[in-house]
């Protein structure tokens, strides 16, 4: 049952003079008392291009508020950009910031019992941080993502370029086959503007989970964060939360359903979107009280068909798919395909079959129809086997070949693997092998794309494989698996693989095994030395204590959060 207005507890009764006292220094009077009260929270701040575009939207979302006649309140919380932390230390804190960002909203929402929720986010981590702390909170939501930059332009392709370029460029620069001047052209070109990366990497993967999901506006996600645009749907989403609030619903639980919850799975593996996703889904679902699994992630991938030709394994960005309708027109291939449960809710009350109704089907460049798969399973596959009998993910988007058989080479972290890498320290062939990099091991999971990115520039991107219990960046390609588990400090078989072992991968049939014998496993894991490790403090420690396994969502609590309603005074 919704309560329309928790925040009666704070603003009704004698006795609530003091708090109203205390509301009235931050400009309210007697008709704002009245209202409700609704929380806008954006992860603004100057750290990264991702979050710089938030501020003006948030206070768009104020005016639309306002107009339907509630109360807002702005607050804000943390990001932490994968873009400057990765292939160093402050990795670590990536993962572990969607924990703080989903607590910082509880924290926030029932401090305060704000009646309702309008929430901006534009980065890896804090997209599904948002989703989830509203969903924890179960009041009248909306979410917002930011929108990702523009392109900038390769002079010497002629073609667009983003920050994959240029992480890739370092390969190409350490392996020779372009100048240091010419490396920082490249720098200086492929980000010109605010907003998150531009391809189907982890924000615009997570983007397009709010839209099926139904927490976000349909056709809301994909439309770039400098475009003026992106005010007027702030507004709408500020007068959205107010319609909710109005009604009675739907409410992020209403939403947030296993149907749904398999609909943005298949929005992710039709798109050849990100793996993190397979992270953070069964994260959303936790607050939602499901049990929803990397296996269950990978039922739906293995069903539904890779139908948009979207980097990094595809040609097109964002801006090209906003152009010709947005996440809809995957989503309504997807129905049509029969790959999509049509009678979810949107967050406007009507089922998602009714809303893509008006919106354009596939233009057979960008977005096909099922029919005209560009393959018939989705871009991101489970793998199961000795090695990771919780499953591992690989994205096979892009992949010329689904097979790798090869050799281990060990690293027990991921610097002394990238250093490995930065000199070409390593031959075709070769498993490159990063364990220790898992929620509780890392801890923080931390992502791999420097290392990946750096394989592929230098021109090794299938000659070599990588299996890691960390996870890799929505922009990873190549033949690289991650959250692998057991992790290797949950007594994961990727903390037994030796130097030298055989390693055989196999998309097609989903089995990522180790060549030795259950005797010989059974033996190393009998004898495996106690690995030394630093003594943690601060929030790594606590993370570490409470964090759960990768394919459960690496969660730090048991989810499904029952917020009781406080009465206000004199309220039965």
């Amino acid at each position: 049952m919704l309560h329309k207005h928790r925040s009666r507890v704070v603003t009704s009764g004698p006795t609530r003079a003091p708090h109203r006292a205390f509301l009235r220094a931050t400009g309210m009077d007697d008709h704002s008392l009245e209202q409700s009260f609704v929380g806008i929270v954006s992860t603004t701040g100057d750290n990264t291009p991702c979050s710089m575009s938030l501020a003006p939207q948030a206070d768009h979302a104020r005016l639309g508020v306002a107009e339907g006649g509630g109360v807002p309140i702005s607050f804000s919380t943390i990001s932490v950009s994968d873009g400057t932390s990765m292939n160093h230390a402050g990795m670590r804190m990536s993962l572990v910031s969607r924990e703080t960002i989903a607590d910082s909203v509880e924290l926030m929402v029932r401090g305060h019992a704000y009646d309702g929720l309008v929430g901006f986010a534009g980065c890896d981590k804090t997209l599904p941080g948002i989703m989830m702390g509203m969903v924890r909170t179960n009041v009248p939501s909306v979410f917002v993502y930011g929108g990702s930059m523009l392109p900038g332009f390769d002079a010497e392709t002629g073609q667009d370029s983003t920050i994959l370029t240029t992480i890739e460029a370092v390969g190409r620069y350490q392996s020779g086959t372009i100048s240091l001047d010419q490396l920082r052209g490249i720098e200086c070109s492929s980000s010109p503007t605010a907003g998150a990366c531009p391809g189907q990497f982890t924000a615009n993967t997570m983007a397009m989970v709010g839209e099926t999901l139904g927490l976000s506006l349909l056709g809301s996600s994909m439309t770039p964060a400098v475009y003026s645009s992106r005010l007027a749907l702030a507004r709408r989403a500020g007068r959205q939360v107010m319609s909710i609030l109005s009604t009675g619903g739907p409410l992020p639980r209403d939403l947030v359903t296993r149907k749904s919850l398999e609909n943005a799975c298949a929005v992710v593996a039709a798109t050849g979107g990100s793996t993190n996703a397979a992270l953070h889904i069964p994260a959303i679902a936790n607050e939602a009280g499901i049990r929803f699994t990397l296996e269950d992630v990978g039922r739906v991938f293995e069903r539904t068909p890779l139908i948009a030709n979207l980097q990094p394994g595809g040609l097109y960005l964002a801006r090209d798919l906003d152009r010709i309708g947005g996440t809809p027109v995957v989503l309504k291939s997807l129905l049509k395909g029969g790959f999509l449960h049509g009678d979810t809710l949107t967050i406007e009350g009507n089922t998602l079959a009714e809303a893509l109704e008006h919106f354009p089907d596939p233009d057979n460049k960008i977005v096909f129809p099922c029919s005209q798969a560009l393959h018939p399973t989705g871009g991101v596959v489970v793998l199961k086997g000795n090695l990771c009998p919780d499953g591992a993910l690989l994205k096979i988007a892009g992949l010329k070949s689904l097979q790798f058989t090869g050799t281990a080479r060990v690293f027990e972290n991921e610097e002394s693997c990238m250093k490995a890498v930065s000199t070409q320290a390593y031959q075709d062939g070769d498993v490159l092998v990063i364990r220790n990099e898992g929620p509780m091991g890392g801890p923080g999971m931390r992502e791999m794309l420097s290392v990946t990115a750096a394989i592929y520039g230098q021109g090794k991107g299938e000659k070599v494989a990588l299996l890691t219990d960390g996870r890799f960046s929505g922009a990873t390609r190549g033949m690289c698996i991650g959250y692998a588990s057991p992790e290797a400090a949950m007594g994961g078989a990727i903390g037994l693989i030796q130097n030298g072992d055989t390693i055989h991968i196999d998309a097609a049939t989903r089995s990522l095994n180790l060549h030795i014998s259950d005797e010989e496993l059974a033996l190393r894991r009998a004898n495996k030395p106690t690995l030394e490790r630093a003594p943690l403090a601060g929030v790594l420690e606590k993370y570490a204590k409470l964090v759960g396994p990768a394919n459960e969502g690496a969660t730090t609590h048991s989810g499904n959060l029952d917020w009781p309603y406080d009465p206000a005074e004199g309220e039965e």
